[in-house]
């Protein structure tokens, strides 16, 4: 059971799911890119002695975009975080996220140890990298993708089976997965149905840290912290980078399970039970 909720937090409205038990461990469920906070009910309802506060980020679901002239930054990808938190009167809790906010939890846990009372990373740990070597090259491509960019129409879908086929495709969901996630991230427009997410949240990504950035942050993250991974690994978080990460974490564990990227809504018992075990050795103060 979850019921929905608005919050104003740094003056941009953000909406998301409450879920489980008010008193109970507060847990904050960061999506991926192009999700949103229904990724995560399914887990929620399988660990219902915790306080959840699930968020549709900048962009994404029901939440509302960054201004005109604010961009989409790892810098403010932690502020808007820390901003959340404020207004749900979190002074810290269990940061939980998934693939991009997986990457943004970890983050926030190094910036602002003093608000993580715990770390659980799926599916990815810190930020993308590249090489110093791409750096005019990232640019450029960004630079080039902005000044074409434009608020063109998004494509229509006739009816909402045909984003769900897509979702289905493109991250390998099955029906009831995909369908959550398109439910939460498509509106009505003339002529059926078209995503809600920011456009903006395509454009190349201008400057990425290079991995021995990634490593001091994440050595850098002091509070227990559970990563799960999915194997086979991502092409793009490949091994053994992924796994040299997690090794840099001062208390961290590292638990693998058979499955694809969004395992914690394809296999949400078993993620659920190695999230319960890890949080029962998590003080609570």
């Amino acid at each position: 059971m979850t019921t929905p909720f608005e919050l104003d937090a740094g003056g941009l409205r953000v909406a998301g799911l409450r879920a489980g038990s008010p008193g109970g461990m507060p847990v904050l469920a960061l999506h991926g890119w192009l999700d949103n906070a229904a990724s995560f009910v399914p887990l929620a309802a399988r660990l219902p002695e915790l306080d959840w506060a699930l968020v549709d980020l900048p962009g994404h679901g029901l939440s509302d975009p960054l201004p005109a002239d604010a961009a989409y930054t790892t810098p403010q990808a932690i502020v808007q975080v820390l901003a959340i938190m404020d207004a749900l009167g979190w002074e810290r809790c269990v940061l939980l996220g998934h693939s991009m906010g997986a990457a943004i939890a970890s983050l926030v846990a190094a910036v602002a140890p003093q608000r993580a009372q715990a770390l659980v990373a799926i599916e990815a740990l810190g930020g993308l990298a590249a090489p110093a070597s791409q750096t005019v090259e990232r640019l450029r491509a960004h630079v080039a993708a902005l000044a074409a960019f434009s608020d063109k129409q998004l494509r229509v879908f006739a009816d909402i089976a045909a984003p769900v086929r897509a979702r289905m495709l493109a991250n390998q969901l099955d029906e009831p997965s995909a369908r959550l996630l398109v439910e939460r991230g498509v509106r009505a427009v003339a002529g059926g149905w078209s995503w809600r997410s920011d456009p903006r949240l395509m454009l190349p990504t201008a400057v990425r840290m290079t991995e021995d950035q990634v490593r001091d942050v994440l050595a850098a993250i002091q509070c227990p912290a559970q990563v799960i991974y999915a194997t086979p690994a991502q092409p793009y978080f490949p091994e053994p980078e992924r796994s040299q990460r997690a090794a840099l974490l001062a208390h961290g564990r590292l638990h693998t399970l058979p499955g694809h990227h969004h395992l914690h809504m394809d296999q949400p018992e078993a993620v659920a039970a190695v999230v319960r075990d890890f949080l029962g050795t998590v003080p609570r103060h």
